[in-house]
This record gives C-alpha cells, structure tokens and sequence, in this order.
C-alpha cells in the first residue's frame, strides 16, 4: 500500500494530510524520514507520523446528513454523486450504508465498514427507531394519526407495517417514527391514505441524530453512540 494511502487509512488523518506530512519530513519509516507519497509499506513496517507510531485502525463508523440529488449507492459505476464521494478522503476502508434513503430524500444516513454492527441498525428484530420528518401535498387528518399506529397493508405486502408514530406539526407537515424500513415505506404509507410525500428528511437513527450537520456533512460517532445499537 501506498505510504499516504496507509496513514489515511490507519489514522484520522484524511489522504491530504498524510501527504502534507511526508512532504515535510514528519513521517518516518522504520527510523527513516521518507518524503516519497508512493512508497509502498505494509503492516510489518514501523510508520510513525510526528513521533506517534501508526497502528491498524478499527472498523469505521459515520454520521452523514444526505443532500438531495445524492444517491446512497456505494457503487463505484455510478455516475451521480454518491454518499461515498462525501467522505471521500476519510478512510480508505472499505464503506457502505446502513440504511438507505432514496435520490431525492435527504437526512441521516449511517456508513460504516462494520457489516455485523450495520446488520443490527437495519434488522426489523432489532426495532431500531427511525425518524422521519415529511412534508405532504394535501393536509393530514388526524385519523391518520390512528391508522398508522395500528398498522395499515400496503400494494404488494402481505403483512401489515409494524405500528408507527405520527406527530402532527402543522396542516401537511408531520413526524413519522418507524422501528422497519420496508422498500419506500414512508411513501408508500402516505399514498396508502391518498397523499403524497413531497419533502423527506430522515431526522435520526436510534439515538443518533443530525446534530448540528449542513447537507454534506459527516462526523465519526463516539463509542455511546455505536454501542446503542448493540445492546
């Protein structure tokens, strides 16, 4: 592996700073100042970057607030911007999403290089909570409020959806919160009761939030945060 590549990879540090480093003759290798991006080391060479000695990092775990346009596809082929692309720089582990939002939906969305830790995220067994906030074309009636907290069958399932909390915050605005992530589901609810979605923000993942990201943004999660979807 590449030198920079390596220290992007095993450290917090994105690909231009790795180079920045070796540029100025902070990175050492076995003892050795090495100002060469390209040379090749591996796991058995000692890297230290500004005295701090380079080790294999753990598995990586992101907070990423999805813009529109953005697709979640992890896909290299693809031609749209993709989440991928947002981080691109951060680590050079292999990412995907846990959880997928669709082209024109915005909000959370979790990447991770962790399949195991992902699979609890969006297991149904797991009734990870998913919030959602949806803005309509027609005004809501409050029956709704009752009819998705019971359950309601949508085109092509055979079961009905788990039951679901709807908020209410205004005449064609409301807060959804789901524990399943069927195909469209959000959509598909509000076209089961004959509206449509015309804004979707996935607000947050169990106890995972926005916080305070722009569109494009991302931050690494603490260790609180990546072990609630463990217990």
């Amino acid at each position: 592996m590449r030198l920079d590549k390596f220290i992007a990879t095993h450290s917090d540090a994105t690909r231009t700073l790795a180079k920045a480093a070796i540029k100025s003759g902070q990175v050492r290798v076995n003892g050795e100042v090495v100002r060469d991006q390209g040379k090749k080391v591996s796991e058995k060479d000692v890297i230290k970057v500004h005295g701090q000695l380079i080790e294999e990092s753990g598995e990586v775990y992101l907070a990423l607030y999805k813009p529109e346009g953005v697709l979640s596809s992890t896909g290299a082929e693809e031609e749209d911007d993709t989440v991928i692309d947002l981080v691109d720089g951060y680590t050079h582990k292999e990412l995907h999403v846990a959880g997928r939002l669709d082209k024109d939906t915005t909000g959370l969305v979790l990447l991770t290089s962790d399949g195991k830790w992902s699979h609890r995220v969006t297991s149904p067994k797991f009734s990870c909570e998913k919030v959602y906030h949806v803005g309509l074309a027609d005004p809501i009636d409050e029956e709704v409020v009752e009819i998705f907290a019971e359950g309601l069958m949508l085109r092509g399932e055979d079961k009905a959806t788990l039951p679901a909390r709807l908020e209410l915050l205004g005449e064609r605005e409301g807060r959804l919160t789901l524990t399943e992530g069927k195909y469209h589901q959000v959509k598909r609810m509000f076209g089961a009761i004959g509206n449509k979605v015309v804004t979707l923000k996935r607000e947050s993942i169990g106890q995972v939030t926005l916080g305070d990201l722009e569109p494009g943004e991302f931050y690494a999660l603490d260790a609180e945060d990546i072990e609630s979807f463990l217990k």
